[in-house]
């Protein structure tokens, strides 16, 4: 979501030298951007004296590069602090997180009555680029893949048994390759149950003869589990593969349409151009509207919702409520196969 404000900034200073600093696991996600002069990564500690040590570290590294601007995307403490240590003259970000006294440059989020209002991140990320003087308005979000990560998914595509250059075969009027991503780092509310994943992924086998894909991070590998033995058909599981950030990147852009929970890899089909079904439950849609015309919403109005909780206290019914019939029928509008019960989704965008 933050690669519109990436672009504009890049447009806003085309002779600049721009360092993007990122914590290291996320790294493969910036392969082949051509935004960027230098990546610099860094690792969280494990521990507060680790964490210390290696902000301390970090900031020297920065000091010693005598950069003129810092513009903070994340809205935390630490990042503004970072920028202190590192004598970094001019600081541009959000006032958050008690900061303020940190930045140069302090920028407002909109509130109601003291309560900040839902806006898409990626307007509030592209507001920085705007305050520094870019003009640009395009919210189109954007990633690359590189020589290397197209090799490397093509080995983890041979070793599922797949045509290692298989691409979009459904917009040739084969069966679809569909990618199923059932996790979510944010916590277990946000996930749709795995049994309807199953469900609906043994329909689209059944009624389209598709080839189902499953990713997952490591952590999730219980939930991946939990779909495989409720499926009655085979489907072909990544996480077990071998795969990577990188080649879930390539892996993404060959695929006809992804099915997620509201999470990182659902930015990952937008900003690849591929259509994707994404299940919202105790979350605000506004928060992370991406404004993808071919991304379809599936969500249920309950009365406590959006409660933004990490693990639902009630009986999780914003996405219990939420059925493979409705799914379903969202991923045949974007598939161009429209069945009558998809003009009638209950909340669907």
């Amino acid at each position: 979501m933050a690669t519109p404000a990436l672009r504009a900034i890049r447009q806003l200073y085309p002779q600049a030298h721009i360092a993007y600093l990122m914590r290291r696991y996320v790294k493969p996600l910036y392969g082949g951007m051509p935004w960027a002069d230098q990546i610099i990564t860094y690792r969280t500690g494990k521990t507060h004296s680790k964490t210390g040590k290696g902000l301390l570290d970090l900031a020297g590294r920065l000091r010693a590069a005598r950069f003129d601007l810092a513009v903070l995307l994340p809205n935390s403490f630490k990042a503004a602090l970072l920028c202190k240590m590192a004598n970094v003259p001019r600081v541009v970000g959000y006032e958050r997180d008690g900061r303020g006294f940190l930045l140069t440059d302090k920028l407002l989020h909109v509130k109601d009555r003291g309560k900040f209002i839902p806006v898409p991140i990626v307007k509030t990320y592209m507001g920085l680029a705007h305050y520094l003087g870019s003009q640009d308005r395009d919210l189109r979000l954007q990633l690359f893949v590189t020589a290397s990560e197209k090799r490397e998914a093509s080995e983890l595509l041979t070793r599922c048994g797949l045509d290692p250059e298989i691409y979009r075969p459904g917009a040739a009027g084969e069966p679809p390759l569909i990618l199923l991503n059932p996790g979510a780092q944010y916590g277990a509310a946000k996930c749709w149950r795995p049994e309807n994943f199953a469900e609906l992924a043994d329909r689209l086998i059944d009624e389209l003869s598709a080839t189902v894909l499953l990713s997952g991070a490591p952590k999730e590998r219980q939930i991946i589990e939990s779909i495989k033995r409720c499926m009655r058909r085979a489907v072909l599981d990544l996480s077990n593969k071998g795969l990577t950030l990188g080649s879930l990147k390539e892996i993404v852009r060959r695929c006809d349409l992804m099915v997620t929970n509201d999470t990182g890899p659902r930015h990952i089909a937008a900003a690849l151009d591929v259509p994707v079904v994404t299940i919202f439950g105790p979350t605000y849609p506004e928060w992370t509207e991406i404004y993808f015309e071919k991304e379809r919403k599936v969500a249920v109005k309950v009365f406590c919702g959006p409660c933004q909780k990490k693990v639902c206290p009630l009986d999780h019914r914003c996405m219990t409520r939420v059925t493979p019939g409705m799914v379903f029928d969202a991923s045949m509008t974007l598939l161009g196969r429209l069945t009558p019960a998809a003009r009638a989704l209950p909340v669907v965008s």
